[in-house]
């Protein structure tokens, strides 16, 4: 599982992980996004309080993340994106998976500072077709706000904006907080150094696990 703040390198680090270790890297707002352009059942009625301006309901998302990790290609593990978000979700996650007989192994928390995520997010580019990722300094396109995917004309969000993004970082502090301190009391957290290039901290990461792994042998 990885957690962390926005900008906090989420996304990029699951992707890598998920090609470097064999497993599936699964994002409720992947999941969401992909019910909702399917118009499965559970798509439409998130769709409707999407419309209305409103969050999805965590019942709601919980049941589309159930249904991803039920299907063949998790048997042999996944890698959980930015979920949960509060402890009612990773109470209701423990539950979820309890019945399923999975268990978490690894919850990363990617720390990052206010400058580094500001940067990072001030700067990011999105496809608005393919949901390809880039940005500006870090991870230009080949040709200036061009996808290099698809072609389509890359985008930045509207709320990638410097006090936007302070606003969202407190909201997220105040619900993150007891989510950390639920996984740190399970002994299951695992905080890095997220300021760092990707690949340091992907370095990091495979460390924790090679080392839990070999312990494990003895």
């Amino acid at each position: 599982m990885l957690l962390g703040p926005p900008g906090a390198g989420k996304g990029t680090q699951a992707k890598v992980l998920s090609r470097k270790l064999a497993l599936v890297h699964i994002s409720t707002g992947d999941i969401l996004r992909q019910n909702v352009s399917e118009a499965t059942p559970l798509g439409i009625e998130a769709k409707n309080f999407m419309e209305k301006g409103a969050l999805v309901p965590d019942k709601l998302v919980k049941q589309m993340l159930a249904k991803r990790i039920g299907q063949p290609d998790t048997q042999k593990g996944f890698i959980l994106d930015g979920y949960p978000r509060n402890v009612n979700q990773a109470k209701a996650l423990d539950q979820m998976l309890g019945e399923m007989n999975i268990n978490i192994d690894f919850v990363f928390y990617l720390e990052s500072s206010e400058d580094v995520i500001i940067q990072r997010l001030s700067g990011r580019l999105a496809c608005p077709v393919c949901g390809e990722n880039f940005h500006i300094k870090n991870m230009p396109p080949k040709v200036v706000m061009t996808c290099d995917n698809c072609g389509s004309r890359l985008n930045q969000r509207s709320d990638d904006k410097a006090e936007t993004i302070k606003r969202r970082l407190e909201i997220y502090r105040e619900d993150s907080a007891p989510v950390i301190d639920y996984y740190l009391k399970a002994k299951k957290l695992f905080q890095v150094n997220s300021d760092e290039d990707a690949e340091l901290v992907l370095g990091e990461i495979t460390r924790i696990i090679q080392k839990k792994h070999d312990s494990c042998k003895v």
